[in-house]
């Protein structure tokens, strides 16, 4: 069963459960966020990555933490579920903003055991490898809870908000943790090498594979 939601398209993946503060400044979306605020209402952030809107996140209103003179507003925001935009309307009726048809894509919260105990120790070596100490993972996170923390590109985190069961995501990032640990064991190895010529000055670690 479908049904509407204004429109916020942008070039990033946001995930359910995922905190997301945003600056509203564009005219179109000052009017979304005021209808929302005034309605209570929800909206979505269609990521913009292939070139279309299709796969997203529905998105609350956590906080507005600010409001500006001009109708800009910096907002609190957090995802909800993922939806697929069936039809659009750009701009809807009277407003500046789109609106579109959206499905709710459905989630079967079936993990693995095993797989996640794989995860949890991949997570905990990529950690100590990258030397981020802030960074403590639960063993009750889900995929989602650290999908913009492993390195995916942004089009892989948009390959993997569309897939709806926790299995197959434990599956999709064990696989590209796989690839991505020797590569940080290596550069690990390498930096070491350069400590100890007394050439080493600044090591940023790889953002994507």
């Amino acid at each position: 069963m479908s049904r509407t939601l204004p429109l916020f398209p942008l070039n990033l993946v946001a995930f359910p459960f995922q905190n997301l503060n945003l600056h509203i400044f564009e005219p179109r979306y000052k009017e979304l966020i005021a209808d929302c605020i005034e309605n209570n209402s929800t909206f979505a952030i269609p990521s913009y990555v292939k070139n279309k809107v299709e796969y997203g996140t529905e998105m609350e209103i956590r906080e507005v933490s600010k409001k500006y003179d001009d109708g800009r507003f910096d907002i609190k925001t957090r995802g909800i579920r993922i939806i697929k935009v069936l039809k659009m309307d750009n701009p809807f009726k009277d407003k500046k903003y789109a609106v579109g048809s959206i499905e709710e894509i459905s989630n079967k919260n079936n993990p693995d055991i095993i797989m996640k105990e794989e995860i949890f120790e991949a997570v905990q070596e990529m950690y100590d490898l990258v030397e981020v100490d802030e960074r403590k993972l639960s063993m009750d996170f889900q995929i989602y809870d650290i999908a913009h923390q492993i390195g995916l590109s942004k089009d892989a985190e948009y390959e993997l908000i569309q897939i709806n069961e926790e299995r197959q995501r434990q599956r999709f990032v064990l696989d590209h943790l796989k690839v991505l640990l020797p590569k940080l064991r290596d550069l690990q190895r390498s930096k070491e090498l350069i400590k100890m010529n007394g050439h080493f000055r600044k090591y940023n670690p790889p953002q994507e594979f």
